[in-house]
């Protein structure tokens, strides 16, 4: 069914010639197919030139850097002036330890400073101080020292605490009791658990009989005391009890006398013994310092021994 029946309107062919009157003119080249009258559409005029808004570029923070850098210097220097402020401290205690115990020069004596220096330095006092050394002559004795200070005076004042100790080896101890022991001739010094152990000989009605002596340890008034507690002579062992029974009592009380050995006069007067003890192979014997020592200069020199 064509497109009329069916009540549409019908497709005219186009006409192929409209004659002279209406001649078919072609598009000009280049014209806009879609202007009406086919004309030439002239060029658009340029837009204007609008800058266009870049948001700035965001700066990256620096500071953080910067406050690192300096932290590292800072702690830098801190290291360091730490360093040197010890190094100095305790050239300075040492000096001053040798002149007012007039030590020589050369002593070898170690200091070291606990904490951090320079804030101590600050407040003026040092919280700890520790000094030894290997070989130190306190009379006749030569022994190791240890010695702990707290809260030690920079600028003037009193001294917290000082307590030390020092270490008597078995052959200084017998070189010590025998120029102390008078009439009790002493040839050999052993250390036995807690004990000290004398041996040599006496006399006794005419005779020389072999003699061993167990004393206990101590110090008083600045002497290192041995007292016996037990006296073999050959091959009887008694006691002070005994003793004092025995028909041999009168020759044997001298044996049970308190032996000692005095240092004060090589210690410092305001240095004060305040034991005696066997430590394995030593002795140790106890010490504190009086607080005023480093005020008081009466109390860095010598002290004294007992008369007699």
């Amino acid at each position: 069914m064509s497109g009329a029946d069916a009540g549409t309107h019908p497709t005219e062919p186009y006409p192929q010639s409209l004659g002279q009157e209406h001649p078919t003119v072609p598009l000009p080249r280049g014209a806009d197919a879609g202007t009406p009258g086919g004309g030439v559409v002239p060029p658009r005029p340029p837009l204007p030139s609008a800058p266009i808004a870049v948001p700035p570029r965001r700066r990256r923070a620096r500071w953080p850097w910067a406050v690192g850098i300096a932290v590292v210097v800072l702690a830098a220097l801190l290291v360091g002036g730490e360093f040197a402020a010890r190094a100095v401290v305790a050239q300075q205690i040492r000096s001053q330890v040798i002149t007012a115990l007039k030590l020589p020069a050369d002593q070898q004596l170690d200091v070291n400073v606990g904490g951090i220096v320079l804030p101590q330095l600050v407040t003026g006092r040092l919280d700890d101080v520790r000094l030894s050394s290997k070989s130190v002559a306190i009379g006749p004795i030569t022994s190791a020292v240890h010695v702990d200070a707290t809260g030690v005076p920079i600028r003037g004042g009193e001294l917290g605490s000082a307590k030390g100790t020092f270490r008597i080896t078995a052959d200084q101890l017998e070189k010590a009791v025998k120029s102390a022991t008078g009439s009790t001739p002493i040839e050999t010094v052993t250390l036995d658990g807690k004990d000290v152990k004398a041996t040599g000989s006496v006399k006794l009605f005419g005779a020389t009989v072999p003699l061993a002596l167990a004393l206990t340890p101590g110090a008083a008034g600045g002497e290192l005391t041995f007292a016996p507690t037990s006296a073999t002579i050959g091959a009887l062992t008694v006691d002070q009890a005994t003793a004092a029974s025995s028909p041999f009592g009168a020759a044997l009380r001298p044996l049970f006398e308190t032996q000692k050995v005095c240092i004060a006069d090589r210690l410092p007067a305001g240095v004060h013994l305040s034991g005696l003890r066997v430590d394995g192979d030593a002795l140790v014997a106890t010490f504190a310092a009086d607080s005023a020592i480093t005020t008081d200069p009466a109390l860095l020199e010598n002290g004294t021994c007992p008369a007699g």
